[in-house]
Parts: structure tokens; sequence; C-alpha cells
């Protein structure tokens, strides 16, 4: 008895370890890489960027309106043309099209898709230019350098902090290194080449000490929303193996449930923590099982176990049951938790009447062997959860159903039958499912002095 035991350990192991790993693609979705998580947040990141900084632009620029409305003789003294507003506005909306334009192409351009970094990169120097070009223009246009001091240059900024967007340490240092160069650039050309204008207190000149000090900040600033994307993007990697590894738990579960009730069972996990049910279980066991064992060898039994559980374990999970444990040459399942799904003693009936029928199918395919089952069905009141210390739990079903589905199971040997239904189960069936089962009587149970009714599935009406 003794050898016996560790040899059913051995082929359950095995078929563990060879059948369910060949269906865990069955059970699990398809799992996603970091990189192809990140592409994706990026591309998000990005549209959501351009939303924000075109809502952040038109913002900008109401407000300098509003400025200009209270502040219009001030304004006048220092630029002494309206062509600044103006050229402000123009540029915002040259902004908000260019935004626009990149929300659109985001998801839908293959460019993108294959290049996403590349896009970024484009992107962040096209912002800081198009700004450095409006600076240019307004420069050009009004030979006055204090235009560089405006408030103008500060939208800078702006493209800096929504570098983090984007998640790249290398990019955010780029957009304000990019900022800071442009800026000192056109702060020395212009300071040298206007040097010459005559400047009143109302002109002040562009100093060294002015745009190196502002362009310093702008780098600064550049590496501050690096570490910060940096630091988003630890968190968020760090998230999705947290998920992966999630996701693998669910994949092991999933081995033992369908994929709709494990689904169940993440909405519902409450459900977990203990309760009474209304619950079906079924238990199978494989006749004649030791004198097979004892004339094949370990392969063609481990064989011979991956077949018929690899299509009972479907069948069992497609009308919602739950393997809960292997007993070697057999297994018990349950119907109707951990979630409920419908007519549980129906879900159970059907299962077994598949099971049957697809052992006869496989049998004269020459699939496997000659083999015959047995197969007990009792519904009643359980208690499910998971039990265990708060280091290690197994989720279980315990109660009187769980005895009285073995003991019925049993009974099959001396009523030469395959399955055995209670009484309880038969009054839950639908009338076609009652047509193939015929009573049996009461019949007295192992350890119980209580007498049980059970019902015998005859296999010529249920053809019929």
């Amino acid at each position: 008895m003794q050898s016996e035991t560790v040899f059913n350990l051995h082929i359950e192991v095995n078929y563990f370890t060879k059948t369910m790993n060949k269906k865990a693609s069955t059970y699990t979705p398809k799992m996603i890489s970091v990189e192809e998580l990140f592409n994706s947040e990026i591309s998000s990141s990005e549209r959501l960027r351009a939303l924000i900084l075109i809502g952040l632009l038109g913002l900008e620029a109401i407000f300098l309106i509003v400025i200009y409305f209270f502040y219009k003789e001030e304004y006048l003294q220092m630029f002494d043309t309206h062509i600044s507003i103006y050229a402000i506005l123009i540029f915002t909306l040259i902004i908000i099209i260019y935004e626009t334009l990149v929300h659109y192409l985001i998801g839908r351009s293959k460019f993108y898709i294959t290049h996403p970094r590349f896009f970024s990169y484009l992107n962040s120097f096209s912002e800081v230019s198009l700004l450095s070009i409006l600076l240019i223009f307004l420069v050009e246009y009004s030979g006055q350098t204090v235009i560089l001091q405006s408030p103008a240059t500060l939208t800078y900024f702006i493209f800096i902090v929504l570098s983090t967007f984007r998640l790249n340490f290398k990019l955010s240092i780029f957009t304000g290194t990019l900022a800071a160069f442009e800026f000192i650039v056109i702060s020395i050309y212009y300071s040298t080449t206007l040097s010459n204008v005559p400047l009143d207190a109302a002109h002040p000149d562009l100093t060294g000490m002015q745009y190196l000090g502002q362009g310093s900040i702008m780098i600064i600033a550049g590496i501050a929303a690096a570490f910060v994307a940096n630091l988003i993007k630890k968190k968020m990697v760090v998230s999705w193996e947290n998920i992966k590894e999630k996701n693998a738990v669910i994949d092991l579960f999933g081995q033992q449930i369908s994929p709709q009730i494990a689904d169940n069972i993440l909405k519902n996990h409450n459900e977990l923590s203990g309760a009474r049910k209304k619950v079906c279980i079924m238990f199978l066991d494989i006749r004649q099982f030791t004198p097979f064992v004892e004339k094949h060898q370990p392969e063609e039994v481990v064989a011979y176990l991956n077949t018929l559980f690899g299509f009972m374990i479907d069948i069992v999970q497609s009308h919602h049951g739950v393997i809960n444990q292997f007993l070697g040459d057999g297994f018990m399942a349950t119907f109707g938790a951990p979630i409920s799904t419908g007519n549980s003693s129906q879900h159970a009936t059907e299962a077994s009447q598949e099971i049957i029928a697809k052992i006869s199918s496989e049998y004269h395919k020459g699939n496997i062997p000659k083999t015959r089952i047995g197969i007990g069905l009792h519904y009643d009141e359980a208690v499910t959860g998971n039990i265990g210390s708060s280091t290690r739990k197994q989720y279980s079903i315990t109660g009187k159903v769980v005895i009285m589905a073995s003991r019925i199971e049993q009974l099959n040997k001396k009523h030469k039958t395959c399955l055995l239904i209670s009484k309880e189960v038969y009054n839950h069936l639908n009338s076609d499912t009652r047509e193939a089962y015929v009573s049996l009587g009461s019949s007295k149970i192992k350890g119980s002095a209580k007498l049980v009714s059970i019902y015998k599935f005859d296999i010529e009406k249920y053809k019929r």
C-alpha cells in the first residue's frame, strides 16, 4: 500500500509538470513584456502630454492677454510695438496645431510605433526650437533684446517639466540642455549685434549674468526633471513586475480552475475568506488502476493518466467546476464554489455524463485502453474558504457533503454502475436530464446509520 501511494504521488507530480505546463497557454491570458508595457505607457503619456501642453499654452496666452490689457502703457514703454503680443498669440496657435497633429499621429503612425524614442527626441527638439524661432522673430522685428527677459522665455520650463511624461532620463536632460543652449546662443548673438543700439533706462541691455544664469537654471531644471522621470519609471517597472508575479500566481491557479471562474474570484475575492455554501461535490475514481500499474511501465502509466486527466479537467472546467485535489487514480471536484455559477448540480451531472461519453469515444479511437470509472455526486451545504496559517493557506471544501459524495462513489462497485447521484442532486436537475436516471432506492452509507436515496445513470436512456 505504501509503495502504491508513493507511485501514485510520482504520477501526480509528473502529471502536473508535463500536462499542466503544456496547458498553461490555454488557461492564461497573453503575458505582456515589461518593454511592451513601457512602450504602450509612453505612447499614452505622449498623447496626454500633447493635450496638457495645448491647455497650458492656451492658458498662458490668455494670461498674457489679460496682463497686457491691464498694463498696456508699461508694455508699450518696453516694446514700442504690439508685435510681441501678436507674435505670442500666433506662436500659441502654431504650437497648438502642432501638438494636435502629434496627438493625432501617435498610435496611428507606423513611424512612431517603430521608433518611439527617436520621435520623442524629434518632438522635443521641434517644440523647443519653435519657441526659439519665436524669440528670434521678436528680437529681429523689434530690435530689442529685452524680449529675452520677458515672461515668454519661461515657456522653455513648461517643455522641460513636461518632458518627465516620456519617462526618459536622457531625454529630460536633452530638453533642458537644448533649451539652455538655444537661449544662450540667441542671447549672445543679439547682445553682440545689437550692442551699438542706443539704450535708455527703459531698455536695459542683456548681460551675460542674465542669460548664462537663466540658461544654467534650465539645465538644472532638465536634470531635476530627469531624476523625477527616472524615479517614476522605476516605480512603474516595479509595479509591472509585481503584476507579472501576480499573473504567474493566477496562471498556476488557472491550471486548476477555468479562466472565467478565476476572473470571478479576482472580482469577488472576499468570498474566499470562508462561507457556508450549497455545493455539488464530484468524486471520480479509475477502476482496476492497481492491476494496470503492475502490468505497465511507469512511463506508460503516466501517459495513460495524462490522457485521461487531460480531457477530464477540460470537461470539469468547461462546466464551471474546480479540481480541488488529485487522489492518485482519481480526483475530487467542486461545483458551486468558490463562485456560484448557476445550477451546480446540473453542471456537475452534465460534466460527469460528458466524461463517460469521452472515455468511450477515446477507447473506440484507440487512444486509451478499456477504462472503467466510478463517479459519485452529492449536493449539500459546505464550508468553503482558505484554511491554514498566516503564511500558508489552501482553498478547501469541508463538510458532510464531501464524505457523502465519496461514499456514494464507492457504491458504484456494489451496484456495478459508473455514475451515481444522490436524491439531493437529482431534485435539482432539469426534466430532460432526469430521464436518464433510474432510482435504486435507499442505500446504507459506510460509517453512517442514515440511509441515502441514490439514482444511477442509465446510458441507454441517455442515448435515446
